[in-house]
């Protein structure tokens, strides 16, 4: 009798013991699961699940600086022949600048470059080809560097266009979703690189 107890209490010590190390390591697993799911999303799209890693804002930055950066560069420099066009873009420009592009849109406007696109049936697109922005100063200096396509009716001339400004960090909206600023904004090379005759 005394032996079959001592059995049974080896058999209980050793389940006991099982069981919280089996306990321990569900745990452990568990827990590693966790925080490996914690920083993903599912989004069901078209009955398509995709996932979505959650990342600080912080990793964001230099990208969405460029993209701001590109964004204005695009509004302000793409212009059609149409006045509305102009306008709409102009505007969409002017919400991601502060008055250093309104003092260069007014300029231009005064003089009357505007009018000349339009009655010129003038097409200008720009291909923004590169962007150096220091994350580490603040506010974060920039430099862009890009090229001009200017259509005219009998001529086609590529220009080369960089440029140089700060970003300063602002609120987003829906007019400014990447939540920047340029400041002290100004034009340091806009010369033809080539002409070419259409016909």
């Amino acid at each position: 009798m005394d032996t079959a107890f001592r059995q049974l209490r080896n058999v209980v010590v050793l389940v006991i013991v099982s069981s919280l190390l089996l306990l321990i390591v569900s745990m452990t697993l568990g827990y590693r699961l966790l925080s490996r799911t914690q920083d993903r999303i599912y989004v069901l799209a078209n009955g398509k699940a995709f996932q979505v890693f959650a990342s600080s804002t912080r990793d964001n930055i230099p990208v969405e600086a460029r993209e701001h950066i590109r964004s204005f560069h695009q509004y302000f420099f793409t212009l059609d022949p149409d006045e509305k066009a102009i306008t709409h873009n102009l505007q969409k420009a002017l919400y991601l600048a502060d008055l250093s592009a309104k003092r260069i849109y007014d300029d231009l406007q005064e003089n009357g470059f505007y009018a000349s696109v339009i009655s010129g049936n003038v097409n200008q697109t720009i291909l923004v080809d590169s962007i150096q922005v220091d994350i580490e100063g603040y506010p974060h200096k920039f430099r862009c560097f890009a090229t001009q396509r200017i259509v005219r009716p009998k001529s086609l001339t590529m220009r080369e266009l960089v440029t140089e400004g700060y970003l300063r960090r602002i609120s987003r909206s829906d007019n400014n979703p990447h939540g920047f600023l340029i400041e002290r904004w100004r034009t340091i090379i806009n010369r033809d690189l080539s002409t070419k005759s259409r016909y």
